[in-house]
């Protein structure tokens, strides 16, 4: 039974890698830029990274008048035959992997095709054909932090609740919850007040970014125990966290597209984080012969990340708590403001 399960499962990822392929069919100009885009398990419907992705792949098709292919992977399995299926084409100017569970094989397809053009988004690959696209994720959970303290009321005790759902347990994920951890416990210290921050993560497979039914249980659990306030940077497992939101009449933070209007008047403001920046210009680059390998942060200063403010959720948010915020981004901005890095924590 589990070699019948293994050869199924092989199959299934054959047939992906083949009919996206067989699908490709003719390009309708042979002088577009041609660009092959590996989704995660979220796919492109997440509202959150894999959509952010996808919208930037999207404004280089219609913007730069270009072929753009996407797959969605259904099996972390299948990262690398999707990876080796656009390579092996020798036609893709780029082929851009998103998400930190294709390193591994970006690594390894990066080498097998050293002339051939790679990106990967949340993940660090040293390779002269590959550009790292990387955030400073807790520069703007900083700021939500933030928010998120500013807008709760303390409860009898005089202690404001704030929690955090994360998806998969990964450094990466860590490092939201640590930039908001400290965004919040600063600015109740500013304001002499009381902290309590409960976290959970849904999981330790990629599963877990999509798995709206446990962030939502996650999330009731926490509103139901004091908490007035939930970051979660869950993928489109955030949609569980937006519902308990609505059903408790608490508040719930997005994260890395601005997700304010899933839910308005439930979102306080979406931790955004600009992968459709990123992607649209790293083709940019190869449109202009000006592609390079290696690693290309983006932060507040570029507004890589940011927090979100539009017509869903400015009722929520005073004036004072807008330029408030805006004072700490510039601090963080000129080094004022140390935001802890969960990363330079762990060496």
């Amino acid at each position: 039974m589990k070699t019948f399960f293994r050869f199924d499962r092989t199959l299934r990822i054959l047939l992906l890698s083949f009919s996206f392929l067989m699908a490709e069919g003719s390009f309708a100009s042979p002088n577009k830029m041609k660009i092959g885009l590996v989704l995660d398990k979220g796919g492109k419907d997440d509202k959150s990274f894999n959509s952010a992705a996808y919208q930037g792949a999207m404004r280089v098709k219609e913007e730069l008048k270009s072929f753009v292919k996407y797959v969605e992977a259904t099996d972390d399995n299948a990262f690398e035959s999707l990876l080796r299926s656009f390579a092996q084409k020798k036609t893709f100017d780029l082929i851009i992997s998103i998400g930190v569970s294709q390193v591994d094989s970006m690594k390894k397809v990066a080498a097998l095709f050293p002339a051939q053009n790679f990106a990967i988004v949340d993940g660090v690959v040293e390779a002269p054909n590959v550009r790292s696209l990387v955030f400073r994720e807790q520069e703007g959970s900083y700021l939500v932090g933030a928010i998120a303290s500013m807008t709760t009321p303390p409860d009898s005790s005089g202690t404001i609740k704030v929690g955090f759902i994360g998806g998969m347990d990964i450094p990466l994920i860590r490092r939201f919850e640590l930039g908001y951890r400290a965004g919040a416990e600063d600015e109740a210290k500013r304001n002499r007040k009381k902290i309590k921050m409960i976290s959970n993560y849904i999981g330790i497979t990629a599963d877990s970014w999509n798995n709206p039914a446990k962030a939502k249980e996650l999330a009731v659990s926490q509103y139901d125990s004091g908490v007035q306030v939930i970051f979660s940077a869950a993928g489109a497992s955030n949609s569980g966290l937006f519902d308990a939101a609505e059903e408790k009449r608490k508040f719930a933070i997005g994260v890395d597209s601005n997700q304010n209007w899933v839910k308005p008047g439930r979102i306080l403001t979406s931790m955004v984080k600009r992968v459709d920046e990123a992607v649209y210009r790293s083709c940019k680059d190869v449109a202009d012969s000006k592609f390079k390998g290696g690693v290309y942060q983006f932060g507040l200063e570029d507004r890589g990340v940011d927090y979100s403010l539009d017509d869903n959720n400015r009722a929520l948010l005073t004036p004072a708590m807008i330029a408030r915020i805006e004072e700490l981004k510039q601090e963080i901005i000129s080094g004022k403001v140390q935001v802890p890095d969960y990363y330079k924590k762990r060496k």
